[in-house]
Formats: structure tokens, C-alpha cells, sequence
């Protein structure tokens, strides 16, 4: 079971003084830590402030609950859009990718807990954080093509680091063990343990709590280093970084195909079943992020990002964005009627719109400026 604190529910995000420290943590229990604006929007400020204050050496993230953050609040966002223009969604992402470029670019040390539900805009909070602590209770996706949107909050720059783009266009769940052996995670603590970690923390003297060497010396003290054991074989993840680096959507799924018809294997299965049930324009669009984004920095990642979901929220090409969350959360009867319905019908020329300039006075850009970081983003010992 993930752990649970004793906060205020009308606290949304409350902050723990620790010694030379802090502790946030996002209260939200009962929508599962999700994000609406006004989390957002206390998050950054929070952050903006204790990056400032000479007093915090160094911070910790964690959600109250089974989740840490299950994503964003799409029914807050659909309420939001369909209340006003498209462009105020696209100001909800501005802020919330504003929040994830601070974090990703966070100049003390910054250490989540990730001890439950990870997903969507939870990996756009921790997945550039220095130190990524994942415990057996963790659960981490990336499902937005699967409810008509792209997998963003900086993914294109974190998860093309992975081999193949099987996170991002299959939704498909990791456990922390997975997730430390491909890097989106840098220890594996087991859940009981957590408490001990903090406390251990808090005796940081204030000469040495801003250290990565000390904080990184104290983690491994609690680190579960024993249990190494993976639901995909190294030959699992070598077919999966085949199919999935394969020129294009349609090949990487009749690559999967061809697959499935000499091994029966579960991992296959689900693969093809997802890609499928997906929208086929958000799948190429995906595609198309996460490669770009292996040249890109985490600021030129963001922006793109926004631009893309812009057009999403724009509805210039469809009207996809919308259509996966009444199948899913409105009407729940589980069948988005995608438009287009076939990978083969989504031609470049839609997939190459939604990356073009939008020429609407209500829209601006998303712009980053570059932030120098001394804390260097850390990948998994394993």
C-alpha cells in the first residue's frame, strides 16, 4: 500500500518544513493526485520560491495516496474549453509545461517519490527531476494517444532516451524495476523504507544537504538492490526495440504482427491491441515527437509539444482531443469513433499541419528561455 499523510483537503499542494529542506506534496487523494490549474499554479509558485530561498538545500515531491499523479484533470480541461475558446486549454498547457521546465531545470537538488500511479502529466513533473525513486507500489504510463492527444509534458525529450518508442505509442504500464532498468527511474527503494529515507535526509547537515554525492550516498544506503527480476527478458527488449524503431507507424505494427505469429507472447498481444484501439493521427504524431525530440533540448521539446497539442485543442485537423475523453469519461461506452480510423488514412500532410505555425491572435507560442542547471540529470545505476 502507498502511504498516506494526514493534510487539510482543501490544501491542495501543502509543503512539510524538513531540516535544510522542504517536502511538497499534491493533495488531491480522492481524484488521484490529477492536475487541475490550481495545483499548477501553486506548484510553480512554490517551487519558484524555494529555488530562491538560500535557507532550502534541497526538496523532495511525493502525492498523497495511492498515486503520485495519475495525470492531468481532463475533466477539468474538457469543462474549461468547452466553456470558452480553444485557446484557453492552450494556456492551461502553457502553464503546466512552464511548471515541468522549472522542474526538469531545477537548480537544487530534486527527489520524488514515486511510490504509486505515475502518468501523463505526473511523468511531466518527475521524469527530469536529479533523483527519481520508484518503489514496488509504482505505476507508470503514458496513455494519451489512446484518449486522442500526444504524449507531452516533456516526454518527447525523456522518453527518447528509451529504445524504440513502445512507451510512448502503446500506453503500456511499467513497474518500478522496468522503469529503473530503462532509465526513467534512478533507485528502487521498497515503499516500507520511504519514512527511514526522509528522516535520513533531514540529518543532513547544512554544509552537505545540497550535495548530490551525499544525497545520492544516503538513497543508496535504502536502495532494494537485490531483486533484479524483469517481466521482459532482454531478448523481450531487443524485439521490442526492432519493431518499434522500424520508419513508420504502419510498419512498426506489421512488424508486431509478424512477431505475434511466431511467438505468442503477452507483451506482443497487448501491443497490437493498443495500437490499434488508438488514434491513428495521434500515433504518427507521436511518432513524429519522439524522434525529433532525440535532437532537441528539454525547452525545444516543451514548445513543440504545445504547438502540436494547440492544433489538438484547435481542432485543425479533427476532432480527436475531444472525442477520446467523451468515449472514455463522458459517455464511457469505451468507443472513440477516431477520425481518420485507419493509421493508412492519416496522410503527412495532416501530420505535418499540426507542426506549423497557428496564425490566431488568442494563441501565442510557448517560450522557454535556457536555464542553467549544475544538478545533471541522473540515469538508473542499473
Amino acid at each position: 500500500m502507498a502511504r498516506s499523510f494526514s493534510i487539510e483537503e482543501e490544501n491542495l499542494v501543502a509543503s512539510i518544513d524538513i531540516s535544510n529542506g522542504k517536502k511538497v506534496i499534491i493533495n488531491r487523494p480522492n481524484k488521484l493526485n490529477c492536475l487541475n490549474y490550481q495545483v499548477i499554479v501553486q506548484l510553480l509558485k512554490m517551487f519558484e520560491v524555494y529555488e530562491n530561498d538560500p535557507t532550502i538545500k534541497f526538496l523532495m515531491l511525493t502525492g498523497n495516496g495511492r498515486a503520485f499523479c495519475s495525470g492531468g484533470d481532463i475533466t477539468s480541461l474538457m469543462m474549461l474549453t468547452s466553456a470558452g475558446h480553444w485557446s484557453f486549454g492552450a494556456n492551461f498547457f502553457r502553464k503546466q509545461y512552464t511548471l515541468n521546465y522549472l522542474l526538469g531545470t531545477y537548480k537544487k537538488p530534486l527527489i520524488v517519490l514515486l511510490d504509486g500511479i505515475v502518468m501523463g502529466g505526473g511523468a511531466g513533473l518527475s521524469m527530469n527531476a536529479t533523483f527519481r525513486i520508484v518503489t514496488e507500489n509504482t505505476i507508470f504510463a503514458m496513455p494519451e494517444a489512446s484518449i486522442g492527444s500526444v504524449p507531452d509534458v516533456g516526454s518527447s525529450n525523456f522518453l527518447s532516451r528509451l529504445p524504440g518508442e513502445y512507451v510512448a505509442l502503446t500506453g503500456v504500464r511499467l513497474n518500478g524495476i522496468e522503469m529503473v532498468k530503462c532509465g526513467l527511474a534512478t533507485h528502487f527503494i521498497l515503499s516500507k523504507n520511504l519514512s527511514s529515507l526522509e528522516n535520513a535526509l533531514s540529518m543532513m547537515t547544512s554544509s552537505n544537504a545540497g550535495s548530490l554525492t551525499k544525497i545520492s550516498e544516503i538513497i543508496k544506503n535504502f536502495e532494494h538492490g537485490k531483486n533484479n527480476k524483469l517481466e521482459k527478458t532482454n531478448s523481450s527488449l531487443e524485439m521490442i526495440n526492432e519493431c518499434f524503431s522500424r520508419e513508420d507507424v504502419e510498419n512498426i505494427l506489421s512488424s508486431l504482427e509478424n512477431l505475434a505469429a511466431c511467438k505468442h507472447e503477452k507483451w506482443i498481444i497487448d501491443a497490437i491491441k493498443s495500437i490499434k484501439y488508438a488514434s491513428p493521427l495521434c500515433l504518427k504524431l507521436a511518432l513524429k515527437l519522439i524522434r525529433e525530440g532525440r535532437h532537441k533540448k528539454l525547452e525545444q521539446c516543451l514548445a513543440c509539444e504545445h504547438l502540436v497539442v494547440s492544433h489538438l485543442l484547435r481542432r485543425t485537423v479533427n476532432y480527436d482531443f475531444y472525442e477520446g475523453p467523451r468515449a472514455m469519461i463522458i459517455d464511457k461506452d469505451k468507443k472513440p469513433q477516431w477520425s481518420p480510423s485507419k493509421l493508412h488514412l492519416v496522410n503527412e500532410e495532416m501530420v505535418s499541419t499540426c507542426f506549423s505555425t497557428i496564425d490566431d491572435e488568442d494563441w501565442q507560442p510557448l517560450k522557454l528561455f535556457a536555464r542553467e542547471n549544475s544538478n545533471q540529470f541522473m540515469m538508473s545505476r542499473i
